[in-house]
């Protein structure tokens, strides 16, 4: 039994060696242990270990030992370490949802600092800037958005800022739509409860386009499901929505009465007005060509 323990004790000893081999600058203070010359805290530390040398062996008498441990800057860099290794975990699991994602070239671009304001967006610009910069309070507290108003307005480019921030930092978020989410359920409809759990590995889900999806039973379940559980997973979500809030509100269908009641309780509502950005682009488009063609070549 002694040598068996002998054997554990110095696997374990030599390993806590290879993990904390001294450096250049360490040096050995004044009660004779080794410190780190860097943040100049002990790398050792004195400990009772079962005197194994004995015969025959006795579990009572104990020797001091010194052992190698690290150092403060040490155990702050492997802290720091494991973190990091920690988030790219996060980040792996979600990888495959992003094939998912309508984050396509335009939508990478998207950020506030590209966010073109307008006097009626400034104050929806200033409202998801702060909601991103908080991020971990709106997390903690389960808070999401639904952005509401014509097609056009920025809905979909806002939640991709949203979206980008909070990715630049680290934090998994999937970005998808009610649509592509169907189609991938129809597909696997047995496997539906894998694709939810999946979504709620991000810390926030962003849906685009509520509302387009076809007003069937088996696609209704479906959104409920999805919101449902994000609510009680307690992860936030952003929805984007060409419905007016009196549409939302004043639908006397139990299947979608259900599923705006939840949102409602998990989202600040928050309305896009102003011009369509397609529409001002079109005409913008229309009349550099117009021009083009009726030009005068001399």
């Amino acid at each position: 039994m002694a040598e068996g323990m002998s054997g554990a004790m110095g696997y374990i000893i030599r390993k806590a060696e290879e993990a904390n081999p001294p450096e250049t600058g360490d040096y050995i203070d004044e009660e004779g242990f080794l410190c780190c010359g860097k943040c100049h805290t002990r790398r050792q530390v004195e400990i009772d270990m079962p005197d194994l040398s004995r015969e025959p062996y006795d579990p009572t008498v104990t020797i001091r030992r010194k052992v190698p441990v690290s150092c403060r800057c040490r155990a702050e860099a492997q802290r720091k370490e494991e973190l990091r290794e920690q988030q790219e975990k996060e980040m792996a699991a979600i990888s495959a949802l992003k094939k998912q994602s309508l984050m396509d070239e335009r939508l990478h671009g998207a950020t506030f600092g590209t966010f073109r304001t307008t006097k009626d967006n400034a104050w929806n610009l200033k409202l998801c800037r702060r909601f991103a910069e908080h991020f971990d309070e709106m997390l903690e507290k389960n808070q999401g958005l639904l952005f509401y108003g014509d097609v056009g307005t920025g809905k979909t480019f806002a939640a991709a800022c949203i979206a980008n921030y909070l990715l630049e930092r680290r934090i998994p978020v999937v970005m998808t739509s009610f649509v592509k989410l169907l189609d991938s359920m129809k597909g696997f409809r047995d496997d539906d409860e894998s694709l939810i759990v999946r979504l709620n590995k991000a810390k926030l889900l962003v849906i685009d386009d509520l509302g387009a999806e076809r007003d069937t039973d088996f696609a209704l379940e479906k959104v409920y499901n999805v919101v449902d559980s994000r609510y009680r997973a307690k992860r936030p979500i952003i929805l984007t929505t060409n419905l007016s809030m009196e549409e939302m509100k004043e639908n006397l269908d139990i299947r979608y009465t259900r599923i705006y009641d939840r949102i409602f309780e998990m989202c600040y509502p928050m309305q896009f007005k102003g011009l369509s950005w397609r529409k001002v682009e079109a005409a913008r488009r229309y009349n550099d060509m117009k021009s083009f063609l009726e030009g005068d070549d001399g």
